[in-house]
């Protein structure tokens, strides 16, 4: 998990992990392994390669071969119009993930400068007394000089 501090277990599987043949992600997904190559040369569907230069397929790879599968012959999608889907899809859920990265960054420079404002505050003199605004009157105040001379 990145930029959480915490190292992944490299022997820990995931929905990422690819560790499917392409005899057996076509059999999980129920199409011909014929079709995953298709859907891999026109990029709907791009399995991890093997040192051997196999594909290895995820349990996210099989779940999105599912889903092409779906939008084609449930819905009539061409695969073009599939490859697009996912394309915004991909583009929606990075977007997602940078509106939470931003609003993180927003949270903490709102912290950092009510930190700031406390600082300012907590540096005010106190001895100081606060000002009040004199009430204006219309008293006439008359001077006169003493003549002790």
């Amino acid at each position: 998990m990145e930029g959480t501090g915490r190292r992944r277990n490299p022997y820990e599987l995931t929905d990422e992990s690819p560790v499917y043949v392409i005899s057996v992600a076509a059999q999980l997904s129920g199409l011909h392994p014929q079709t995953l190559r298709q859907y891999d040369r026109l990029g709907l569907v791009s399995p991890d390669r093997a040192a051997g230069r196999g594909r290895r397929y995820s349990a996210r790879d099989i779940e999105q071969l599912r889903q092409v599968q779906q939008l084609s012959q449930d819905e009539g999608i061409n695969l073009a119009g599939i490859k697009r889907i996912i394309e915004l899809e991909n583009q929606v859920a990075a977007l997602k993930a940078r509106v939470a990265e931003l609003q993180g960054l927003v949270e903490g420079a709102a912290a950092a400068r009510q930190q700031a404002e406390a600082a300012v505050h907590a540096s005010y003199r106190r001895d100081l007394v606060p000002y009040q605004e004199v009430q204006q009157t219309s008293a006439l105040v008359v001077w006169r000089p003493r003549r002790d001379q």
